[in-house]
């Protein structure tokens, strides 16, 4: 199975919604699953998944892009502790709290925790402790906002 041509046709269903494929995942246990994480800037409603799983599920199966066995197609919104994985969803979440571990120490720590600052010359901004720390990108092993209430 093409994971990515699977991430194309949700991004096609999606961006002619005006949403945006945040992930995509595909797990095998007792089931297999299928889920698409969608957004969009006002926040993403029930009927926008439901939307996007009517019209995605056709696709799927008219270019048989999930052979095999049966599957269940979830789609869903990030939620608001959501995985931030590109440079754009960084920037977009500057001055929210986040919570990031890395590959390898940065300043002899691995786990940072603080607000979100931006993106410079391909580095994430984290302000922790009112000092801004630079965190290379392609050394960020899980990024997640923090809930806050």
């Amino acid at each position: 199975m093409e994971l990515e041509r699977i991430r194309d046709a949700a991004e096609r269903v999606a961006r002619s919604l005006g949403m945006d494929v945040v992930d995509v995942e595909w797990k095998v246990g007792k089931q297999r699953f299928l889920r698409v994480y969608i957004d969009k800037p006002e926040g993403i409603s029930h009927r926008d998944c439901e939307t996007v799983s009517n019209q995605l599920s056709v696709i799927l199966d008219v270019e048989d892009l999930v052979p095999g066995a049966p599957y269940i197609l979830e789609i869903s919104s990030p939620g608001l502790d959501r995985k931030l994985m590109r440079p754009a969803e960084f920037e977009r979440f500057a001055g929210r709290l986040a919570r990031i571990s890395m590959l390898e120490p940065v300043e002899n720590q691995k786990f940072f925790e603080g607000r979100l600052a931006g993106v410079a010359d391909g580095k994430v901004q984290i302000e922790v402790k009112g000092r801004v720390i630079a965190l290379p990108m392609e050394g960020i092993r899980k990024a997640n906002l923090v809930v806050e209430f």
